[in-house]
Parts: C-alpha cells; sequence; structure tokens
C-alpha cells in the first residue's frame, strides 16, 4: 500500500492513478490503530491533489554513517570530522516539508547547503528493547528522506562530537512522496537509490551496502521507546556535495530542483528557494554565540 497525505491533511491510498481516501484523522493514527481504517467511498485523480509530508512522527532517530562509501568519500577530501556508523541524534519534526515544498535557503546561516539521499524506516508497531529478530514485527513501511544539511554549521558542530542545529533549521527535513508500507518491500536490503540536482545525477547507491542492517538499526534504537509512526533513518551515500572536488560548485542554491529516489519508493522532489522568494523580506540577521 501506498499511503499518502493530501489536501488539507486527508489520508489516502494510491491505486490506478488514484487516491482513495481513508477514514482516519493522519497516517500516524493510521499506523496507531495497527493500520486498520475503512474507505471514504471518496476517489480523486493522483494528478488532482496536492501531495503532502506522508507522516509527522512523534519521534524522527537519525542515523549517520551508516554507509562506509559516505565516511570513505568525506576522508578522500579531508573533510572536517570522520562519520561512521554510530553516530545517533533526533531530528526536529517541525522541519519536515513534503513533496514539492521548497527548502528555504537560509543564507544568513549557510553558504554551504548539502543533500543527502537517505531511506527512512517507520515504525509501525510500538515497542522497547526488542531484539533485531523481533524487529520485523515493528516496521510499518519505507519512504525516501533528503537530509538537507548546513555543512559549515556541521563543522563547528562536530568539533563538540554531536551534531543536529546545521540538520534541524527550517524546511531541512523533506520526506515522501508516500509510504510504502513493509508488505510491498520484497527486500529492503536491495533496492537502488539516486539523487540528482537539476537534474544532473550526484548519488547513486543500493540499500545493500548499509553497514549495519535494518533490523539492527530499528532495535538499537528500541531502548528509546517507539510509537506507531516513529521515522528511523538509515544515513546516506557517497556523493553529497562536500565531498567533491570543488563543493561550492555542487553546494544547493537558490533556483536548484533536487530529486532524491529510491527503487519502488518513488521519487521526492523539491525546489530550493531564496528567503526573499519564500517570505518576501530580507532574511532576519542571524546570531550566533559559536
Amino acid at each position: 500500500m501506498k499511503l499518502v497525505t493530501f489536501d488539507d491533511g486527508q489520508v489516502g491510498r494510491i491505486a490506478d492513478d488514484q487516491v482513495i481516501e481513508l477514514d482516519v484523522a493522519s497516517v500516524r493514527e493510521f499506523f496507531e490503530r495497527d493500520r486498520q481504517a475503512a474507505e471514504t467511498g471518496r476517489r480523486y485523480p493522483l494528478d488532482g491533489v496536492r501531495l503532502r509530508a506522508p507522516i509527522v512522527p512523534k519521534k524522527f532517530f537519525h542515523t549517520a554513517g551508516n554507509f562506509r562509501e559516505h565516511h570513505e568519500d568525506l576522508a578522500r577530501v579531508n573533510w572536517s570530522h570522520p562519520v561512521n556508523k554510530g553516530i545517533v541524534f533526533f531530528q526536529n519534526v517541525d522541519a519536515i516539508i513534503g513533496p514539492g515544498d521548497p527548502v528555504v535557503y537560509p543564507g544568513q546561516l549557510t553558504s554551504e547547503l548539502d543533500y543527502e539521499l537517505e531511506m527512512a524506516i517507520v515504525i509501525g508497531k510500538p515497542g522497547k528493547f526488542f531484539s533485531a529478530d523481533q524487529a520485523a514485527e515493528h516496521i510499518g513501511g519505507y519512504l525516501v528522506f533528503n537530509d538537507i544539511t548546513a555543512r559549515d554549521i556541521q563543522r563547528r558542530e562536530m568539533q563538540s562530537g554531536v551534531f543536529s542545529f546545521s540538520k534541524a533549521i527550517e524546511t531541512f527535513c523533506p520526506i515522501g512522496p508516500y509510504i510504502l508500507t513493509a508488505d510491498e518491500v520484497d527486500d529492503p536490503h536491495d533496492l537502488d537509490m539516486e539523487l540528482r540536482v537539476n537534474g544532473q545525477v550526484r548519488q547513486k547507491s543500493n540499500t545493500r551496502k548499509m553497514s549495519v542492517s535494518i533490523p539492527q538499526l530499528v532495535a538499537y534504537h528500541s531502548p528509546q521507546v517507539y510509537s506507531a509512526g516513529d521515522l528511523i533513518t538509515t544515513g546516506t551515500v557517497a556523493g553529497v556535495a562536500a565531498s567533491t572536488d570543488d563543493p561550492f560548485a555542487n553546494y544547493l542554491k537558490p533556483g536548484d530542483v533536487v530529486e532524491a529516489e529510491i527503487e519502488k519508493l518513488g521519487i521526492l522532489r523539491n525546489p530550493v528557494i531564496s528567503w526573499r522568494d519564500a517570505y518576501g523580506t530580507d532574511a532576519p540577521a542571524a546570531d550566533s554565540w559559536m
């Protein structure tokens, strides 16, 4: 099932280029109800609805460094700090945007806006302190995530060993376009991944290259206590702008369009726009004590 949130917050599933509305208040509630929701009888053409972020979780767990190729890519250009497996932190759920929503470039805060293609896991069943062997029953589905990152801010944060501000600024968390339920993904460890900027391929890999498996990731975070609808990211792959020979030629800027795609999970497309285009005013001055 391809689950979506659309228009004014209605919930539906995609079938045959239509959205079939479900009688439930949110996708999170759909999972809280153990994936049980009747159809309302209303159907809409897919190209006639506005898709929103498919879910807003209670908790959003980040896993960084899970693809060794990403660490090796950054090490090759002597980037600030190593990005090995084992880095975990929370994402700001208020930064979530959906397909087609703009990433607003906060030029007063950063000049190094980067992309990171990732897969996210949707928790379908609450739980805590369970093993990797038990993880499958807690996985509700998967979706595409683009982990927008201000690299200049991240470097300063990593001096203390922790980073999250650089990834949690408003609009820095695109997810979507839909959630594909776990029963429709035969092997989540064999999905092609590709990210494009203005049609140019920047990242290309496969989920099989993860260092830590999805059941292990889900079990690892379980002591933090899951609610239905929580999200876990699986880390990005090689090819971010920061790892290129000329990062400033590849960092995102207003006018760019980013397409993050994972096999079976769809294409998450987001434009990058300026602060003025977003809000009609100059950006406010940025205060910093760092």
